[in-house]
């Protein structure tokens, strides 16, 4: 089966490179309630489909962590889950490794539900399938880096010369080599959270769990992080299911983003899409401050080519971003081409397209 096809390479570059491209869902959620109290299954009633959560805390006592919630997460994509405080994302995340167990719905990984799982089956799952990357590092004081990132395949009964082979691979994935036999408490804040991502990507499970990463670190160490998840997924093509509260960080990062509202889905969709045509006012003004012009892409805007190839003054991958697409277009009457990773024609951009996929923002500057 071909998996090699595009995929976007944020704000680094104006081209794409060749990485995986999901071909099927690996994770599907359908239909998922938690509700945390006695008899849940009350809230779950028809009498109570259109309440509110907080109608029905105050009815029946019940709170609603999530109300149907469902989503696919494809193959090798990074699926951003952001909402505010009390949105249900931290619940949504620990049910889909069972940490907490849902009131009522379907989880899969690869077609099987883990709802139906036994405590063996669940334990081989959470130990061959997916890792967690925690906001706090969860790193074991008392062992050192090498011994930190080597714990997951230690707990699996790997040889020790084997899980240290494999756990120096992900050190220097993440660029901590050399600093194997140092301790958390002589690190900074984003190296430990490179040694907590380390131990995530040692134990090669194909999907990877990120809840709120980079919220405890500083602003600049945080967006050298996201930046470095970036750059590894170009190569690691893990599917990464990514908790945050920031919507900058959603749309920098994410293929596809879940907006969480009170435990429902408020809108899910590509970032451009999101920004472009919020589902309602609870989204809008999420996105109100958001530049357009850093998150509309050339194909979301081209027309058809009406020239050769040869007669375009510059070129964009289909995924570039209008803030780059701009200074190609300042010195020229011609629009610019869209061409795939190949050089193929694809269509063309117009300075008017550019100023339309910026007029939100053009307005609200004045």
């Amino acid at each position: 089966m071909e998996d090699i096809q595009r995929r976007r390479f944020r704000r680094h570059g104006l081209g794409e490179l060749r990485i995986v491209e999901p071909s099927k869902y690996q994770i599907e959620v359908a239909g998922l309630w938690k509700v945390f109290g006695d008899r849940p299954e009350r809230a779950l009633g028809p009498a109570y489909a259109s309440s509110s959560r907080a109608e029905i805390q105050e009815d029946l006592d019940l709170v609603v962590g999530l109300r149907d919630v469902s989503f696919n997460v494809r193959e090798g994509e990074i699926f951003v889950i952001m909402g505010l405080s009390g949105s249900g994302k931290s619940t949504l995340v620990r049910c889909l490794i069972r940490l907490i167990e849902s009131t009522r719905g379907r989880i899969s990984f690869d077609g099987e539900d883990i709802l139906e799982y036994s405590q063996d089956e669940l334990i081989e799952f959470r130990r061959n399938k997916v890792a967690m990357v925690f906001q706090h590092y969860g790193l074991l004081p008392h062992r050192n880096v090498i011994d930190n990132v080597s714990y997951g395949l230690e707990i699996r009964g790997m040889a020790k010369d084997e899980r240290y082979k494999s756990a120096s691979e992900a050190i220097r994935t993440v660029g901590l080599e050399g600093w194997e036999e140092y301790y958390p408490r002589e690190m900074s804040g984003g190296m430990q959270q490179r040694v907590g991502l380390a131990r995530a990507l040692a134990v090669n499970t194909p999907a990877l769990l990120m809840d709120e990463p980079f919220s405890g670190l500083d602003p600049l160490i945080r967006r050298e992080m996201q930046d470095e998840l970036i750059t590894l997924q170009t190569n690691l093509h893990k599917t990464i299911v990514f908790i945050t509260h920031d919507l900058d960080e959603a749309l920098k990062i994410g293929d596809k983003i879940v907006i969480l509202r009170d435990g429902e889905v408020a809108q899910e969709g590509e970032p451009q899409e999101i920004v472009a045509n919020p589902a309602d006012d609870y989204v809008a003004e999420f996105v109100q401050d958001v530049s357009r012009a850093k998150v509309i892409q050339a194909d979301s805007i081209m027309r058809p080519p009406s020239l050769k190839r040869e007669e375009y003054p510059a070129s964009v991958g289909p995924k570039a971003y209008i803030e780059e697409i701009v200074p190609l277009a300042a010195h020229s009457e011609r629009p610019i081409a869209v061409v795939d990773d190949e050089g193929r024609l694809l269509g063309e951009i117009h300075r008017g397209a550019l100023l339309a996929g910026m007029s939100e923002q053009i307005q609200e500057e004045g």
